[in-house]
């Protein structure tokens, strides 16, 4: 009987690793390949690569027996098939409503789903009262903040971008003057998020003066390494790929830069993401193995592995519709439009991730996305598209919860 609850939890999780693949990490690549920056077969392997190295190098080898915390362990210690079954529910349960939310192309967060998920199977299993309703409002405040914080940073990017580059008389020579400054910011926001995010795992104590003595230089030699790339792009004889025959050399040099973001953006993805499907997953080996219920349980290497080997799987299978409601439908992208949705998109993640503010990638990318919409003029935004993905936001947490709520009722009557 173990070996088939094992069997069936890891094709759940797997399926929920797959769906967060189609829609959450579809995001993080959609605006470099509907900008051209990228190739969709391009986007596949940069993200698999990049996804599978953060669930890794920085994903969680511990993580909380209850995801986020929603739920006090404890009161599950007494009947262990409680907690087995609510965490096949949580994972079957978000990963319908993603999976449903995917096929209509609509960007949603699959940390919400899960966290619905979670908090429907509490209610049944433990009671209401039981829900740490608290973290639930939290979580539920970043669907503003999230996006007003991307949409800040990303508009004010591109206001920068406009103003001083694509408006001058000569964009080009603009270009030379500000891309060292450009490519010495992406390198400081990305080595500080290395730092901050990839060393969990080697548990590496660096203080902040230390950090920035490390940072700085390191940019600052990419910044200087920026000049010299920069003028090989423009000179004539430099080879385009057919996707970018159109572009300016200036949209090239930022397409470039996109291709950076977009690897960042798909490393915090895995290793913040693919723990809403390992998580629950490492959870129900664990009550399979000891027969009790742990406070927290240790998520082995080859469950990361083959979840961030998971999650780039779904991208390729289906993830091309939320790519395209991301990269095309809601304004037009282009490289130098792409790469300050994605800057915006690293720096929210960065400065809110260490605040331990709980943030959604998807949701953070879309304001991101908007925002330079915003700043371009709000008759360039589809506001239809806007309105769709809004909803779909809104509803996200009520129906995982519901969802929840009956799987769990109908398999407690055959497993309890």
């Amino acid at each position: 009987m173990d070996v088939v609850i094992l069997s069936i939890a890891t094709l759940i999780g797997l399926y929920m690793a797959a769906n967060i693949g189609a829609n959450d990490l579809a995001n993080a690549m959609g605006t470099s390949v509907g900008s051209g920056a990228i190739t969709l077969k391009q986007a596949v392997l940069i993200s698999i690569i990049a996804n599978t190295l953060g669930a890794v190098l920085a994903g969680g080898y511990v993580t909380n027996t209850i995801s986020k915390g929603l739920i006090n362990p404890t009161l599950l210690a007494a009947d262990p098939n409680k907690l087995m079954i609510g965490m096949l529910v949580a994972l079957l349960s978000a990963g319908i409503c993603v999976h449903l939310a995917t096929l209509f192309g609509l960007p949603v967060s699959t940390t919400h789903a899960i966290v619905g998920a979670v908090v429907g199977f509490g209610i049944v299993s433990v009671g209401p009262g039981a829900v740490t309703w608290s973290k639930v409002l939290s979580i539920a405040a970043s669907w503003v903040i999230s996006p007003v914080a991307g949409a800040g940073i990303a508009g004010g990017m591109y206001f920068f971008a406009e103003r001083r580059i694509l408006s001058a008389d000569d964009p080009e020579r603009q270009s030379g003057r500000y891309a060292p400054f450009l490519i010495f910011i992406v390198f400081l926001v990305l080595i500080l998020s290395l730092i901050f995010q990839g060393l969990k795992n080697l548990h590496l104590e660096i203080g902040f003066f230390w950090t920035i003595l490390l940072t700085i230089p390191c940019a600052a030699a990419a910044g200087g390494f920026g000049r010299f790339w920069m003028r090989r792009q423009m000179h004539p004889g430099t080879h385009v790929r057919a996707e970018q025959a159109g572009y300016s050399s200036v949209d090239r040099i930022f397409a470039q830069l996109q291709v950076l973001t977009a690897c960042y953006i798909a490393f915090a993805h895995g290793a913040n993401d693919v723990a809403n499907a390992i998580g629950p997953l490492a959870a129900i080996f664990a009550v399979v193995k000891t027969k009790s219920v742990a406070l927290s349980v240790e998520v082995p290497f080859w469950m990361l592995f083959i979840g961030g080997i998971a999650v780039g799987g779904g991208l390729l299978a289906f993830g091309t519709r939320v790519m395209d409601t991301i990269g095309k439908n809601i304004t037009e992208m282009t490289p130098i439009r792409g790469f300050c949705a994605q800057f915006g998109a690293a720096t929210t993640i960065l400065v809110c991730s260490r605040l331990g503010f709980p943030v959604s990638t998807t949701h953070v990318l879309v304001g991101s996305v908007v925002g330079v919409g915003i700043m371009r003029g709000m008759g360039t935004l589809d506001l239809r598209v806007l309105k769709n993905i809004g909803l779909s936001w809104i509803v996200t947490l009520p129906v995982t919860i519901l969802l929840a709520m009956f799987l769990y009722k109908m398999l407690a009557i055959f497993l309890l």
